[in-house]
């Protein structure tokens, strides 16, 4: 049994990672799981609902310090170094701010300690205004590479696995094996895809300042959180059909962003006045005070356009649509305790897939509450456990094709590990994090992790074109961003990971 240090144990943690643990421990793969945060975000002994009921963690406090730091205040390194000994850490979870994830990573390899890194890999301040910030996105990817391939050669038993639950969700399984199925038939990659995921939270104008959520202050957004998802699901999905031989080696990207002053031109202060009885007495702010505040923050929603090239020639355009204001279920005034869920957040989410004249692939999962209580069929579409797959073939090509299957929620469930394989976002969690301690514990390869660091680097530099582009032209020049998809020579050889059939 190996012993767990979770850094960062905020809601996120304590709905995900730390339940995830907890049932692990239960099975036999954790020892003991302690936590770290900043001063004032926890108290030492945290409290998170595990499957056996509340649980307590014990959580040692560190001083807060700048997220601009590329390494570790020597009080908070002797803290955390002191921990690893007096604990016998043998993995870390590091589940903190994401422009945190970067300096924490590099300690922990540096000690020799397994990762599980939450999405995304990392990101820096001022990213979608200043381009040498968005462009550090990708080089501090590299660096981090290059010293897990140091760390490596030290242990070539180390892991760094990185959170991307649509990786170890069946759904997505199921479109992987479609695509290369027909890539290896027909020669033919994937042409176009389109994505689209809106977490539907509103926030009223004064919020937009008072309440600290997704960096926005610190200028980045929606794209660096929840939107790493996309940039990460695009390109696993687009390897599939790699048997095609046809491999993208660079990709373009234009982005357009909505902030959040952007959002007082669609509601302004005089619409939720006229919204919401009491906005007008709780509202501190004019709008011309909120347009000055809100000032370089980072983007609510973006619309990417990506081109992915080879030799210079298109093989498969791509549009990400990743929204955060959208649909809500909101209808109070007073938000929720917690913006991480509820705030009448609602998730709604497609991908359309076309590989040439031979393949159409539709994923939908379309929501209208998370929390369980929608009314009526759960697994409906609306229901909070929508989810379906459309698969068109072209049978006057290849007559023994079929030509549409839909596949629902239970033809999309499977067994991994002799475990049901829910294909629901929160079971796919689960999978990630045990994956991550089926290695820990000798019982899992790392040439079938499905989520190795070294198969991330696309994403990461997917995320770094799109804030390069929003720097772009916040600055005044072209948006257009490309990028080389070749990591440096000093880079370590991604893990191959088998396609599922």
């Amino acid at each position: 049994m190996k012993n767990v240090l979770v850094i960062g144990v905020g809601p996120h943690a304590r709905r995900s990672h730390l339940p995830a643990l907890a049932a692990g421990q239960r099975d036999g793969l954790v020892g003991t799981i302690c936590g770290v945060d900043v001063l004032g975000a926890a108290s030492v002994l945290t409290v998170f609902d595990s499957d056996e009921g509340p649980y307590d963690l014990p959580v040692t406090t560190i001083a807060p310090f700048p997220a601009e730091e590329q390494t570790l205040p020597d009080a908070v390194r002797h803290t955390l170094d002191g921990l690893v000994a007096r604990r016998g850490i043998d993995a870390v979870v590091v589940a903190t701010e994401p422009a945190f994830h970067m300096v924490y990573a590099r300690w922990a390899l540096e000690r020799g300690l397994n990762i599980l890194l939450d999405k995304p890999l990392g990101v820096r301040a001022h990213a979608s205004t200043d381009p040498a910030q968005a462009a550090a996105i990708l080089t501090d990817v590299d660096d981090l590479l290059a010293r897990y391939q140091t760390a490596r050669q030290r242990r070539p038993d180390l892991i760094v696995s990185v959170q991307s639950q649509r990786r170890y969700h069946p759904a997505f399984w199921q479109l992987r094996a479609l695509i290369a199925e027909v890539a290896e038939t027909t020669g033919c990659p994937v042409t176009s895809v389109q994505s689209f995921h809106s977490d539907g939270q509103w926030r009223l104008p004064d919020e937009l300042l008072d309440l600290k959520y997704h960096g926005y202050d610190r200028g980045y957004g929606k794209c660096a959180h929840s939107g790493y998802h996309f940039f990460d699901i695009v390109p696993w999905l687009l390897a599939a059909g790699d048997t095609s031989g046809k491999i993208a080696d660079a990709v373009r990207v234009h982005a357009e962003v909505t902030r959040p002053g952007d959002l007082l031109a669609q509601l302004g202060v005089a619409d939720h006045e006229r919204l919401f009885d009491g906005f007008a007495t709780r509202n501190r702010y004019t709008e011309t005070e909120l347009h000055a505040g809100l000032h370089g923050f980072g983007e609510v929603d973006a619309s990417i356009a990506l081109a992915f090239t080879s030799a210079g020639r298109t093989l498969t355009l791509g549009t990400l649509n990743l929204f955060h204001n959208g649909f809500s279920q909101r209808g109070n005034l007073a938000p929720a305790a917690a913006l991480y869920k509820g705030n009448g957040r609602v998730r709604q989410e497609t991908h359309i897939i076309q590989q040439g004249p031979f393949q159409a692939l539709h994923l939908h999962s379309l929501q209208t509450l998370e929390d369980g209580s929608s009314t009526g069929d759960r697994y409906a579409t609306g229901g909070d456990r929508h989810i379906e797959v459309h698969v068109f073939r072209n049978d006057r090509f290849r007559p023994g094709w079929k030509p549409y299957t839909r596949l629902g929620h239970d033809a999309l469930a499977t067994t991994v590990d002799d475990r049901i394989a829910a294909p629901t976002q929160q079971s796919s969690r689960r999978r990630s994090v045990h994956e991550f301690l089926l290695h820990l514990n000798g019982l899992h390869s790392r040439h079938h992790m499905r989520s190795d660091l070294t198969t991330h680097r696309t994403a990461a530099a997917l995320m770094a074109g799109t804030y390069l582009s929003m720097a772009h032209r916040w600055t005044g020049a072209s948006p257009e961003a490309t990028l080389s998809l070749t990591p440096p020579l000093s880079a370590p050889v991604p893990c191959r990971e088998v396609v599922v059939r």
